[in-house]
Protein backbone atom coordinates (compact mmCIF):
# COMPACT_ATOMS: atom_id res chain seq x y z
CA UNK A 1 0.00 0.00 0.00
CA UNK A 2 2.88 2.22 0.82
CA UNK A 3 4.20 1.77 -3.06
CA UNK A 4 0.61 2.48 -4.20
CA UNK A 5 -0.12 6.06 -2.37
CA UNK A 6 -0.92 9.12 -4.07
CA UNK A 7 2.34 11.54 -4.75
CA UNK A 8 0.24 14.28 -3.26
CA UNK A 9 0.67 11.93 -0.01
CA UNK A 10 3.13 13.90 2.50
CA UNK A 11 6.58 12.27 1.99
CA UNK A 12 6.87 11.04 5.75
CA UNK A 13 3.78 8.93 5.15
CA UNK A 14 5.78 7.06 1.76
CA UNK A 15 8.44 4.53 1.56
CA UNK A 16 11.44 5.96 2.13
CA UNK A 17 14.91 5.98 0.19
CA UNK A 18 15.85 2.72 1.37
CA UNK A 19 12.24 0.86 0.53
CA UNK A 20 10.78 1.02 4.14
CA UNK A 21 8.57 0.01 5.68
CA UNK A 22 7.56 -2.64 3.17
CA UNK A 23 4.53 -3.96 2.68
CA UNK A 24 5.42 -7.12 4.48
CA UNK A 25 6.77 -4.67 7.57
CA UNK A 26 3.05 -2.93 7.51
CA UNK A 27 1.34 -6.57 7.33
CA UNK A 28 3.27 -7.53 10.28
CA UNK A 29 2.84 -4.68 12.45
CA UNK A 30 -1.20 -4.96 11.98
CA UNK A 31 -1.52 -8.56 12.60
CA UNK A 32 0.43 -8.34 15.72
CA UNK A 33 -2.00 -5.66 17.28
CA UNK A 34 -4.01 -7.43 19.80
CA UNK A 35 -7.68 -7.28 19.31
CA UNK A 36 -9.10 -3.96 21.45
CA UNK A 37 -10.89 -0.81 21.06
CA UNK A 38 -8.44 1.11 19.23
CA UNK A 39 -5.80 -0.28 16.64
CA UNK A 40 -5.45 -1.09 13.04
CA UNK A 41 -6.92 -4.54 12.22
CA UNK A 42 -5.68 -6.27 8.11
CA UNK A 43 -8.90 -6.63 5.86
CA UNK A 44 -8.71 -10.30 4.15
CA UNK A 45 -10.93 -11.33 1.67
CA UNK A 46 -13.09 -14.02 2.67
CA UNK A 47 -11.93 -16.37 -0.17
CA UNK A 48 -8.37 -16.89 -0.14
CA UNK A 49 -7.61 -14.98 3.37
CA UNK A 50 -5.57 -12.22 1.42
CA UNK A 51 -4.78 -8.73 3.10
CA UNK A 52 -6.30 -6.14 1.21
CA UNK A 53 -5.85 -2.95 3.27
CA UNK A 54 -6.37 -2.42 6.64
CA UNK A 55 -9.68 -0.50 8.91
CA UNK A 56 -9.73 0.20 12.58
CA UNK A 57 -9.07 3.29 14.97
CA UNK A 58 -6.27 5.01 16.02
CA UNK A 59 -5.72 7.83 18.42
CA UNK A 60 -6.70 10.93 16.72
CA UNK A 61 -6.28 14.52 18.14
CA UNK A 62 -9.15 13.40 21.19
CA UNK A 63 -6.99 10.67 22.26
CA UNK A 64 -8.55 7.20 23.04
CA UNK A 65 -11.63 8.96 24.07
CA UNK A 66 -12.85 10.19 20.36
CA UNK A 67 -10.22 7.98 17.86
CA UNK A 68 -9.78 8.08 14.25
CA UNK A 69 -11.36 6.14 11.81
CA UNK A 70 -8.07 5.04 9.56
CA UNK A 71 -8.20 2.88 6.36
CA UNK A 72 -6.60 2.40 3.39
CA UNK A 73 -6.54 -0.58 0.52
CA UNK A 74 -4.37 -1.79 -2.28
CA UNK A 75 -4.98 -0.03 -5.55
CA UNK A 76 -5.99 -3.06 -7.52
CA UNK A 77 -9.35 -3.35 -4.42
CA UNK A 78 -10.62 0.44 -4.81
CA UNK A 79 -13.82 0.74 -6.23
CA UNK A 80 -15.39 -2.27 -4.84
CA UNK A 81 -16.99 -1.37 -1.48
CA UNK A 82 -14.14 -3.17 0.99
CA UNK A 83 -13.39 0.18 2.36
CA UNK A 84 -17.18 1.00 2.86
CA UNK A 85 -17.48 -2.73 4.54
CA UNK A 86 -14.92 -2.64 6.42
CA UNK A 87 -15.77 0.59 8.15
CA UNK A 88 -19.41 -0.29 8.65
CA UNK A 89 -17.53 -3.14 10.50
CA UNK A 90 -15.14 -0.73 12.17
CA UNK A 91 -18.26 1.33 13.34
CA UNK A 92 -20.24 -1.22 14.78
CA UNK A 93 -17.32 -2.48 16.60
CA UNK A 94 -16.51 0.80 18.23
CA UNK A 95 -20.32 1.56 19.45
CA UNK A 96 -20.31 -1.60 21.27
CA UNK A 97 -16.83 -0.24 23.12
CA UNK A 98 -18.87 2.91 24.43
CA UNK A 99 -17.61 5.40 21.71
CA UNK A 100 -20.41 8.21 21.07
CA UNK A 101 -18.01 10.13 18.55
CA UNK A 102 -15.42 9.61 16.16
CA UNK A 103 -13.26 11.38 13.83
CA UNK A 104 -11.37 10.80 10.51
CA UNK A 105 -9.52 13.06 8.66
CA UNK A 106 -8.83 12.88 5.05
CA UNK A 107 -7.53 15.19 2.10
CA UNK A 108 -9.47 17.40 0.19
CA UNK A 109 -8.39 16.04 -3.13
CA UNK A 110 -9.48 12.15 -1.70
CA UNK A 111 -12.54 11.69 -3.16
CA UNK A 112 -12.71 8.39 -2.70
CA UNK A 113 -12.22 8.51 0.81
CA UNK A 114 -14.39 11.34 1.42
CA UNK A 115 -17.36 9.61 -0.60
CA UNK A 116 -16.57 6.04 1.68
CA UNK A 117 -16.97 8.39 5.02
CA UNK A 118 -19.97 10.41 3.87
CA UNK A 119 -21.57 6.54 3.01
CA UNK A 120 -20.97 5.62 6.46
CA UNK A 121 -22.15 8.74 8.44
CA UNK A 122 -19.73 11.33 8.75
CA UNK A 123 -20.01 14.70 7.98
CA UNK A 124 -17.06 18.25 7.71
CA UNK A 125 -16.99 20.03 10.94
CA UNK A 126 -13.46 21.59 10.22
CA UNK A 127 -10.98 22.27 7.58
CA UNK A 128 -7.01 22.66 8.11
CA UNK A 129 -5.12 24.20 5.57
CA UNK A 130 -1.49 22.16 5.43
CA UNK A 131 1.66 22.23 3.36
CA UNK A 132 -0.07 19.38 1.43
CA UNK A 133 -3.77 20.34 0.40
CA UNK A 134 -6.38 21.20 2.91
CA UNK A 135 -6.89 18.43 5.30
CA UNK A 136 -11.06 17.93 6.07
CA UNK A 137 -11.96 17.05 9.54
CA UNK A 138 -15.18 14.94 9.35
CA UNK A 139 -17.06 13.26 12.65
CA UNK A 140 -20.09 10.84 13.16
CA UNK A 141 -22.04 9.88 16.03
CA UNK A 142 -22.45 6.72 17.42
Amino acid sequence: MWSERDPRVPPHRRIDADGHPTVADFEEAIRANKPSSVGLLAVERKAGGDAIGYCGLVDGRHGEQEPELAFEFLRRFWGQGYATEASWAVLDWARSSGYKRLWASVWDWNTASRRVLAKVGFTETDREEAIYGNNLVTTVRL
